[in-house]
């Protein structure tokens, strides 16, 4: 009994020990304090690691490039508000690994906007949204443009940096230095596995949609009154894009010259490897202007408009059943090899109304003074009974007001050609394509309803 009794008395003697070892060697973390603006935005800068979510219930600033890092993983809640810092050229910057996962709906859609209060913002007074992935470009350990860290790219064309749906980006844009961007959203070898769908770039300070490489798809864009090119496909980019709508402010345009399209396969003085510059472009709506004599020399932003679609660099870029209105040039294929990829049938151009020009087809043979095509080869080209394209008046397209730019008509009239003609063979006979029978963005179903803003510049957030 006394050694049990002895046994017992040292058991509850260790376990104290044992108690009072823990309490003294429990430590409590206090967490970082949440910086905030005066008015109450949670300022965001450096970076993201981790998962980390953004509650509708917050509004956020970024300043600076703001990275999320391989491995993290940043969720966006539907409604949520994200501002971006003028004096800082704040940008939301997703590295290559890591994720973006940001999913609106129709009814509450996420906005990156600029800080600024209504009626006094403007073009490119933030960075915008990047996303850098895996996919295959056609460039060496190429880097990011705008002074962005990191490279992109690589061999998974099923990469997936996540999610970005039912979302408005206004108000970015950035030319840091000639040739050198940050565009509304710029994707750098994103991956097919990412879903990029119901994307509005608004008033974006450079080009509104840019590719570099890559293999992502994506439905239901709109590029509304941008400074550069609505549209920009370079590096190797193969994806497919259905559904696009660009509506343009006739006074504003790049010093450099803006275009609806412009595609490359490489930059001039860097090898030409592969894969080829080839995606799949269907149902786009292009629009300048009511008509190409109405758009000035020099607009306001001290450039001109030029091309609806510049072809150029051996791309092999294909365009299905879609309207381009208003600019001085329609189609431009720019350069021998570029040709070359036409005549091939690499380079598809089908179903395609163009409407307002000053001149239908144009091309120029780059760096030569004695084309090796001419306007007349391209205008026959284009012409191919087969491909189904047309040179129309505007008014005869019964487009509406749709060039009415804060309250845009969107969906053709009753009795619109636009509603009928649409031609999937080649390259447009893919099971992505929703086979609808309307040339153009729209039918009779108006997509961008709800989500959409055609007057940000004076919403208060």
């Amino acid at each position: 009994m006394r050694k049990l009794t002895f046994l017992f008395l040292t058991f509850i003697a260790l376990s104290m020990i044992a108690c009072k070892k823990d309490e003294t060697t429990t430590t409590t973390t206090t967490p970082t304090p949440v910086q905030k603006t005066p008015d109450g935005k949670i300022i965001v800068t450096g970076e993201i690691k981790g998962d980390v979510t953004w509650k509708a219930s917050e509004k956020y600033l970024l300043r600076g490039f703001v990275y999320v890092t391989e491995g993290a993983k940043l969720t966006i809640e539907a409604g949520t508000v994200i501002f971006g810092d003028k004096d800082s050229k704040g940008t939301l910057v997703v590295e290559r690994g890591g994720q973006l996962i940001a999913e609106g709906t129709a009814e509450k859609p996420i906005v990156f906007t600029s800080n600024q209060a209504p009626g006094s913002r403007g073009y490119g007074d933030w960075g915008g949204v990047v996303l850098a992935g895996k996919a295959p470009v056609n460039q060496s350990s190429p880097t990011m443009e705008g002074g962005i860290r990191g490279s992109y790219g690589g061999s998974d064309e099923n990469d997936n940096s996540g999610i970005l749906k039912y979302a408005r980006i206004e108000f970015g844009g950035i030319a840091f230095q000639p040739n050198s961007e940050i565009n509304g959203l710029t994707l750098y070898g994103v991956g097919r596995g990412t879903t990029i769908e119901y994307i509005q770039v608004s008033y974006c300070g450079d080009d509104s949609f840019e590719w570099f490489g890559g293999t992502v798809n994506a439905k239901y864009l709109v590029a509304f009154r941008g400074w550069d090119d609505d549209f920009d496909t370079d590096f190797g980019f193969s994806g497919k894009v259905q559904y696009g709508f660009a509506l343009r402010d006739r006074n504003f345009a790049d010093v450099s010259a803006s275009n609806g399209f412009e595609s490359d396969n490489f930059n001039p003085g860097t090898p030409e490897n592969g894969p080829k510059t080839a995606p799949v472009f269907a149902n786009i709506t292009v629009f300048a202007s009511d008509t190409s004599s109405t758009i000035p020399a020099t607009g306001l932003g001290s450039g001109t408009y030029q091309n609806a679609m510049h072809l150029r660099r051996n791309t092999s870029k294909s365009v299905f059943n879609s309207v381009f209105v208003g600019y001085p040039n329609g189609l431009r294929l720019d350069g021998s090899p570029t040709w070359a990829n036409a005549q091939s049938d690499a380079l598809q151009v089908r179903g395609v109304v163009i409407a307002g020009t000053v001149t239908a087809n144009r091309t120029i043979a780059a760096g030569s003074t004695t084309p090796a095509f001419t306007t007349t080869d391209v205008t026959n080209w284009f012409n191919t009974a087969a491909y189904g394209n047309a040179v129309a008046n505007t008014a005869d397209l019964k487009l509406g007001t749709i060039g009415s730019l804060n309250t845009p008509q969107i969906l053709p009239t009753a009795g619109s050609p636009l509603l009928t003609g649409a031609v999937w063979t080649g390259k447009g006979d893919d099971a992505y394509f929703n086979k609808v029978n309307f040339r153009g963005a729209f039918g009779t179903n108006n997509w961008t309803a709800t989500w959409t803003n055609f007057n940000p510049q004076n919403t208060t957030y």
